[in-house]
């Protein structure tokens, strides 16, 4: 399994699962399961108890990098936004537009600003990273009624399919991000 990055954000794991078991010992021995199944890695799966004293560190590993995540979504993302821009001016500039065609100069740093304004926000959208509510508060409610979590970063979206239908049918209460 390749462990690259992710081209949006940088990060290695940009899906991960969650799946709440009644008992410690059940979650155990699920996520031996789900790691020798899927040959993971002993960082890709990790057991959250109700009285683990630091469950953040398990649940986003990379959020030490979260300012790395921030600045390369907004960098690529705003590049990718003023690309389009240009795009959008070169072909509104060849259909011979006329507000295009009489004032290009206009036109054009027009459609690069918005274009470059609109990609910097989807880069803000992407570091909010809103998929991952419900995967930490599912933990978190977890170990506020005694109940141990089975957390899986996954490195694709079809590695995170398969932990969450193995999880799943060891009687985990699953719920995953994007």
């Amino acid at each position: 399994m390749t462990t690259a990055t992710t081209p949006i954000t940088a990060e290695l794991s940009n899906s991960k699962v969650a799946a709440v078991f009644a008992g410690e010992a059940a979650a155990r021995e699920a996520a031996k399961a789900v790691a020798t199944e899927l040959a993971l890695g002993a960082s890709q799966v990790q057991v959250i108890a109700p009285d683990d004293p630091h469950p953040g560190r398990k649940l986003e590993p990379e959020s030490r990098g979260i300012w790395r995540t921030i600045v390369v979504a907004h960098v690529r993302l705003g590049i990718a936004g003023a690309v389009l821009g240009v795009l959008v001016f070169a072909a509104l500039y060849a259909l011979g537009l006329h507000p295009v065609v009489s004032s290009p100069l206009a036109a054009g740093l027009v459609l690069l600003f918005f274009g470059t304004v609109g990609g910097l926000m989807l880069g803000g959208l992407v570091s909010l990273r809103p998929d991952h509510d419900r995967y930490v508060e599912a933990t978190r409610e977890a170990m506020a009624s005694g109940r141990t979590t089975v957390v899986v970063h996954a490195f694709s979206a079809e590695q995170r399919g398969q932990a969450a239908e193995l999880l799943r049918a060891r009687g985990g209460d699953v719920t995953s991000t994007l």
